[in-house]
């Protein structure tokens, strides 16, 4: 079968009338709207020779038989975050599915999968990467069983409705052994390939993350009793470390958030006592994040000691930047140019799945698409058409140069 890009674009259109209700896609994953996607999914799937199958912790396997029993994995997933967009996630997929459909008459030289992850976002209980994490293995068994939703209902309890136990979850971790290597095209989901006016971009590794609670402890005294100078305002102490977060990101080239705020007692007739800072930065460069997060919380010790507070800290959150296999990035890169003569290479921010399997020692790489305004996880999240198909032919090459990238470092068959 010839590659079809036009048809990429007619499933993902035809996934979002199904799973799109006005108000964006709903798909969050374990949810009736994913059973949906994934029915139909495998409707797609079956109308071919492929194998498929559901692995102890929910990801669902796409495979194709090769010459070689070693696998090329090409990853995506059908979840979405509440009132999503139509291509995150699932334009990964549905861009392989057109892929591996090239393959239904010649026997590809290694066997070809796809995998749709389960709980990508982890936006029902928190935990991002849920089903790549459990092949990596860096999925903690405790996790299973921590985690709640919002009604109350456990991680294990939910998995169970859906016929897996969470005591086998750690079983998918067996499945990486065959792996040689992981791609993925994704949607940008930021601006900086259509500032550039580039439709197509190589991914060199996913930013690392440093999420912590600062609390800042004062004084809660009447606002209009207590004059200025006498205040010990938490909120103040906040106030002037959320403005120093840009200038720390600028100089090490990260981002910085502060992303939630909360004051004790919470309201306008009151000074506020108690504050509670929810900061995360982020950066490709692990020294660079290191120095961002030292300097943001000697600042606030600083800014603390100035304002007669008191500094706590806890730590949320901390993931390890991820640089991607060099050959492979090359590669897509060789990819790119074939299909639009200019590329782009970017660090990604957000975190992918791909993060998971490189960190299990499989070599990993990424293409990203322009996104229209960098905007992601919204109903107005877009890529224009030409693009996503460019995406389709560029991906083909590259899983071609991959395959034969590794049959010249595979051993010989016995």
């Amino acid at each position: 079968m010839m590659l079809n890009p036009k048809r990429t674009i007619a499933e993902l259109l035809e996934l979002k009338a199904l799973t799109d209700n006005g108000l964006g896609a709903q798909r969050v994953a374990f949810s009736p709207g994913w059973q949906k996607a994934r029915k139909w999914f495998l409707n797609k799937v079956q109308q071919f020779p492929f194998t498929t199958e559901m692995d102890a912790a929910g990801n669902l396997w796409v495979k194709i038989q090769g010459q070689r029993p070693e696998e090329l994995w090409i990853g995506g997933h059908l979840d979405s975050v509440p009132s999503g967009g139509w291509l995150d996630g699932v334009f990964d997929l549905l861009a392989g599915l057109e892929v591996l459909r090239t393959y239904t008459s010649v026997k590809p030289p290694v066997t070809l999968c796809l995998v749709d992850w389960a709980d990508e976002e982890g936006s029902r209980f928190g935990r991002s990467l849920f089903g790549s994490s459990a092949v990596s293995g860096s999925l903690k068994k405790e996790e299973l069983f921590s985690l709640k939703d919002a009604s109350g209902l456990s991680l294990a309890e939910v998995l169970e409705a859906y016929g897996l136990s969470a005591n086998k979850v750690g079983e998918a971790a067996k499945l990486k052994n065959k792996a040689v290597a992981y791609l993925e095209v994704h949607i940008e989901q930021g601006p900086i390939l259509e500032k550039l006016s580039v439709p197509l971009g190589a991914v060199l590794g996913t930013a690392g993350v440093e999420r912590h609670r600062l609390v800042f402890r004062g004084q809660t005294n009447h606002s209009g009793a207590t004059p200025m100078r006498l205040r010990k305002d938490a909120f103040v102490g906040a106030a002037r470390l959320v403005t120093f977060l840009r200038s720390v990101a600028n100089r090490y080239q990260g981002v910085a958030t502060a992303g939630c705020c909360e004051l004790e007692p919470g309201i306008p007739t009151a000074i506020p006592g108690v504050c509670r800072l929810t900061i995360e930065e982020r950066n490709l460069d692990k020294t660079n994040l290191e120095k961002m997060w030292e300097e943001t919380v000697k600042e606030a010790q600083k800014i603390a000691n100035e304002e007669n507070l008191k500094l706590e800290a806890e730590p949320l959150l901390r993931i390890e930047p991820v640089r991607f296999h060099p050959q492979l990035v090359e590669l897509c890169k060789e990819s790119i140019r074939e299909v639009c003569s200019k590329v782009h290479l970017l660090g990604s921010g957000p975190l992918h799945d791909a993060s998971e399997i490189a960190k299990a020692g499989i070599p990993t790489a990424m293409m990203f698409v322009q996104s229209k305004e960098g905007i992601s996880h919204s109903p107005k999240e877009d890529s224009a058409i030409e693009h996503l198909e460019m995406a389709v032919v560029a991906f083909e090459k590259w899983v071609k140069k991959t395959i034969h990238w590794l049959l010249q470092k595979l051993p010989e068959k016995a």
